[in-house]
């Protein structure tokens, strides 16, 4: 009797580790879910015939401390029952762009390379990450694109330059951003 007691309660350690587990990921993704950028569009690029198709997607991101620059960044998405399941490990092929969309305004002081946005891409080791830096002598907030991996990172990245001009007769002052960054 107490040895199927102890079988039934490492049964039961077993189930509610699981679910400690799943709740622990399920909350992450939701405080991730905040921070999620905004879907534009997505384009299948490999027909898959019962699973999800490969695909790329693009996205747009406002920078949250410079007020008037966005980015779109395109990434490809794994289908087949791991990239629908979530643990597909995504490629590190990404494209970025960032534009002035208006009066360019800093919200603080920030760090050269300084993480302006990021996102994971796969279940544990790999992340997606926009840094921004500032090239003070041409007044140019400079983005890069690039993933990386707990091992092994990866030199595949994408730059993109906003260079900060006045926006219409209402925005006489441009900012300097080498008065911003550290």
């Amino acid at each position: 009797m107490t040895f199927a007691l102890r079988r039934l309660a490492a049964g039961q350690r077993g189930i509610i580790t699981l679910a400690a587990f799943a709740l622990a990921i399920m909350a992450g993704s939701v405080v991730h879910a905040a921070d999620e950028p905004d879907l534009i569009f997505r384009r299948s690029t490999v027909f898959k015939w019962v699973s999800p198709n490969d695909k790329l997607a693009t996205y747009a991101v406002d920078d949250p401390e410079v007020e008037g620059v966005a980015c779109h960044f395109t990434v490809p998405e794994k289908g087949g029952f791991k990239g629908w399941l979530g643990l597909a490990e995504q490629v590190s092929d990404i494209s970025l762009a960032c534009r002035q969309i208006g009066p360019i305004h800093f919200k603080d002081k920030m760090e050269q390379g300084a993480d302006m946005f990021s996102q994971r891409r796969s279940l544990f080791f790999k992340k997606m990450q926009i840094v921004r830096g500032c090239d003070a002598k041409r007044n140019v907030l400079v983005y890069m694109v690039y993933s990386d991996k707990l091992i092994d990172g990866s030199p595949k990245n994408s730059t993109s330059s906003v260079p900060i001009m006045p926006w219409g007769a209402a925005d006489p002052n441009v900012q300097k951003c080498g008065e911003f960054f550290k």
